[in-house]
């Protein structure tokens, strides 16, 4: 017998327009291109102190190798307790959770696009194997990262709060992609990486999934933790309604979806990601191009 919901959580992607106030997507939009623009001075552009170049050549030199697996392996394990590690410090913060969330972005975020970068630049290198490139295997590499970008975290799509123009909240969510898995970023960001090596076929694919899906194997169980802390017996509630491996509360009967469950994903924020995919897709040339100019 399927085990009854109790709904402890919340609307996972729910989004009103009635709802959202101006205001603060004006200060949401100065707030983001104003780090965006002192993140990009000092850390990428030639015009400034290029700490991005700087932490690279400091980190290579420690490594004591230029290699580019081990490289980005190294950055994105720096980047995983960077991440991991303050989003643990949350609760400790006594200065609140809006300071604790710029000091997470202005950490977090020279770090990734550091990775992201230097893995464009060198995502072919030390090859491995080749892929066969035909129409049906191009669609089941597009589809799949189509699937993995579906599946993020819903808190992602709370702009406001990222931007700490709203108080960050860790959110408790049962519905949505919720049902499905109850750590869509991670699945998601293990199907990202199977479909980017299968195609690639290089050992800097192979060495920087392996860091990244190691990372996301963490926060399963890192996620699970910091949800017990804050929502106690409310958590226990959804974890047993739900699963992290995909649909398996659903055909273990502890999680029932609804009759009308598509509309819980036709929601303004699965549109835009469904649009920036396919616009990411065309940007890749742009991408290659835009790292290519740091010279990492």
């Amino acid at each position: 017998m399927a085990a009854q919901t109790v709904n402890v959580g919340d609307d996972a992607a729910k989004f009103q327009l009635s709802e959202q106030s101006i205001e603060e997507w004006i200060k949401f939009t100065v707030a983001t291109s104003l780090v965006l623009a002192v993140v990009s001075y000092l850390w990428f552009l030639p015009s400034g102190p290029e700490l991005g170049t700087q932490y690279l050549d400091t980190l290579q030199s420690s490594l004591g190798t230029t290699d580019p697996s081990i490289t980005i392996f190294a950055q994105l394990t720096i980047f995983a307790v960077v991440h991991s590690g303050l989003a643990a410090l949350r609760p400790y913060n006594p200065l609140g959770e809006r300071f604790h969330r710029v000091i997470f972005a202005l950490s977090s975020l020279p770090l990734s696009l550091s990775a992201i970068s230097y893995f464009v630049n060198h995502s072919h290198e030390n090859p491995l194997w080749t892929f066969p490139s035909t129409p049906l295997t191009h669609s089941f590499l597009f589809l799949t990262n189509l699937i993995s970008f579906l599946l993020l975290y819903p808190s992602t799509f709370n702009l406001l709060e990222i931007a700490a123009i709203t108080p960050p909240k860790l959110h408790l969510y049962q519905t949505g992609v919720i049902r499905i898995t109850r750590h869509p970023q991670a699945i998601g960001q293990i199907l990202w990486c199977l479909a980017h090596t299968l195609y690639l076929g290089s050992g800097v694919s192979v060495s920087a999934s392996a860091a990244l899906i190691g990372h996301h194997m963490f926060s399963i169980w890192h996620g699970d933790k910091r949800l017990s802390d804050k929502h106690g017996e409310n958590f226990e509630t959804i974890k047993s309604q739900t699963s992290v491996v995909p649909f398996q509360a659903v055909w273990e009967g502890r999680q029932v979806l609804p009759d009308d469950y598509w509309r819980e994903w036709c929601r303004l924020p699965y549109f835009f990601v469904v649009g920036g995919t396919v616009g990411a897709y065309f940007a890749h040339p742009y991408m290659m191009a835009g790292a290519a100019m740091l010279h990492w």
